[in-house]
């Protein structure tokens, strides 16, 4: 393929992601084919196939890019962290942008629903690089836990507290604000990950 050819490629694979992006933010995941996809970009359905081979593939792509997006940011500042209370507050300023990103969380909470029903989509959505990871979060904290409570438990427990607010959130609820998530995610992890007293 010639360097023209390759750019063209990589400028249509860009445009049909630009449309996905948009049609997921504005309609779902689920409510979304691949066929709006194409017509959305004004390409046909091949095009779509020369790059992907599902609307999955292209999804776990997307939030690959987004995640890798939203991480960059807290790398810099979790070096930085010289307790766990600091660790946790960056954590939770990492979760508060992906809150900020318009219609995505509810959109990632939609498919990471959609992938447990989908055994080989479930074991790509539980690594770090598609969504939110225990392990991840219990990397950034192990070095200022003084408790033997294991941080991978913290990270875990964080997670859920996050993925719980996110379904609230979704049902509108209103009863919890994030502030008093957070402000409680961080409180339980002080006092698994610090010496009382």
């Amino acid at each position: 393929m010639s360097t023209k050819q390759q750019e063209k490629s990589q400028q249509t694979m860009q445009e049909l992601m630009d449309s996905a992006i948009q049609l997921f933010g504005s309609k779902g995941f689920a409510s979304t084919s691949v066929a709006e996809i194409t017509d959305n970009a004004g390409y046909a359905k091949g095009s779509f196939y020369r790059h992907w081979n599902s609307k999955d593939e292209l999804f776990l792509q997307i939030i690959e890019r987004k995640f890798r997006q939203y991480r960059a940011a807290r790398h810099e500042k979790i070096r930085k962290a010289r307790n766990l209370e600091e660790a946790m507050n960056i954590i939770w300023d990492f979760l508060e942008t992906i809150l900020a990103d318009r219609n995505w969380p509810s959109i990632l909470l939609e498919f990471t629903v959609y992938s447990a029903t989908n055994e080989p989509l479930r074991k790509f959505m539980n690594k770090s690089d598609y969504r939110l990871s225990n392990q991840v979060f219990a990397d950034l904290v192990r070095e200022h836990m003084e408790t033997d409570f294991p941080p991978e438990k913290v990270g875990a427990l964080n997670t859920a507290i996050f993925e719980g607010y996110l379904i609230h959130r979704a049902l509108g609820t209103q009863v919890l604000s994030l502030a008093d998530v957070r402000q409680n995610a961080i409180a339980l992890a002080l006092m698994n990950g610090t010496k009382q007293g």
